[in-house]
């Protein structure tokens, strides 16, 4: 193991030289965070229909939520990777302080930033939900302690939690603690003001960690990590479809036949995200995995988009959700005449916003916004690239 003060890169099969970056993992990266957008476009331009309760859903409804379940999970994952690929030009002491304050800043901008300028346009702090990047800071902050232990016990951790956290859905507790690690709740209920967890820790520190233990395989020969994506990748989408068929174990709500054959198809590939499951996380993370395979091969001039994108996710991020809550207020004044609702945020059922009367568009409609969206942040993306390439400033690491 490396020491405190020695780079990681200089262990045993590790180059002690500059790499560039990892096409293969930026365009994947990329292409979840085009795919994002999509369901927080939905977010602000729907009507807040479930679009996964089968008794109301339509098919294309459904797919335009189920396709976006890819994101979280990959984009977990691969800022795993990400970490073990910075340690590769860092000590083990700078990386974890890398990772513990790249971790606050991300709680820090979930907090703050994301929820009063991006989602809520307010500050009056009655609803915080508590998102993606609130566990992904975590994971950050788990993972600079944990890179200290061996890489095959880093990757066990992330697997036990990943494979056996199903086991935890039965118990009673019921305190704030365990709601913050693994139940979807309410932690904190005041007339006034309100926090709610929507992404719990357990599993995604798991999938982080994983994800981590992943990078390793960016030090092999090309032809060694293309066979080993490939077959992690139909291993993870077999074992998917052979434990979701069995229906006993894996998720909380087992799939059932609907009255078509086409709605049965749907129950089967319905799986829990909040927290995500099991079988969520394998029929996420196996295509995932088919598509990190693919892209080993070179990055499709009509992909060239999402690398951009995928080599500034984090500014994209900050990026896409005030447009869109921009665009929704543009929308709302063109149609009522007032915006007041889009900055009004009561409580939980309001999030993001108080929907105006009739609020609510067609698929279309929505697809055209997230359109937009996309190819309006694009130059920006781009733009924000070529500094970083340019520029090493530390603070840049952070965006």
């Amino acid at each position: 193991m490396a020491s405190a003060t020695q780079p990681i890169s200089a262990l045993p099969g590790h180059a002690a030289v500059k790499r560039p970056r990892i096409e293969s993992i930026d365009v994947v990266r990329g292409l979840v965070m085009i795919l994002m957008a999509l369901d927080h476009t939905r977010d602000f331009f729907g009507n807040r229909a479930n679009p996964v309760d089968l008794d109301t859903t339509t098919t294309a409804l459904f797919f335009t939520r189920w396709i976006t379940h890819f994101c979280a999970p990959t984009f977990c994952l691969l800022t795993g990777t990400g970490a073990f690929l910075a340690g590769r030009r860092k000590s083990k002491a700078e990386l974890s302080r890398f990772l513990w304050t790249r971790g606050l800043w991300l709680i820090f901008l979930e907090l703050v930033v994301t929820r009063d300028l991006g989602w809520q346009f307010n500050f009056d702090y009655h609803v915080t939900i508590l998102l993606v990047l609130w566990s992904l800071g975590w994971s950050m902050i788990v993972l600079s302690a944990l890179i200290y232990l061996p890489l095959w016990a880093i990757t066990a951790f992330g697997v036990v939690m990943i494979a056996g956290h199903n086991l935890l859905d039965a118990l009673p507790w019921d305190n704030w603690f365990w709601s913050i690690l693994h139940v979807l709740n309410v932690i904190y209920d005041h007339p006034q003001h309100a926090i709610f967890v929507s992404y719990v820790l357990i599993p995604w520190v798991g999938v982080a960690a994983v994800g981590y233990g992943l990078g390793q395989i960016y030090n092999w020969e090309p032809d060694r990590r293309k066979k080993f994506l490939l077959r992690l990748g139909l291993c993870l989408t077999a074992a998917f479809l052979v434990l979701r068929a069995i229906n006993r174990y894996g998720d909380p709500f087992p799939w059932s036949t609907q009255k078509t054959a086409g709605f049965t198809v749907l129950s089967f590939i319905n799986t829990t995200k909040y927290p995500p499951s099991l079988m969520y996380l394998l029929m996420t993370l196996g295509p995932a995995m088919l598509a990190l395979w693919a892209m080993e091969a070179g990055t499709p001039r009509w992909l060239r988009p999402a690398l951009i994108i995928g080599k500034v996710p984090m500014f994209y991020y900050l990026l896409h959700i005030p447009l869109i809550h921009l665009l929704a207020v543009a929308v709302c004044y063109a149609r009522y005449g007032h915006i007041y609702w889009m900055f009004e945020s009561p409580d939980i059922r309001a999030f993001p916003f108080a929907m105006p009367p009739g609020w609510g568009y067609s698929l279309p409609f929505i697809y055209l916004v997230w359109a937009i969206v996309v190819v309006a942040l694009y130059p920006l993306c781009r733009w924000f690239a070529g500094v970083k390439q340019r520029r090493k400033d530390a603070w840049l690491s952070y965006l």
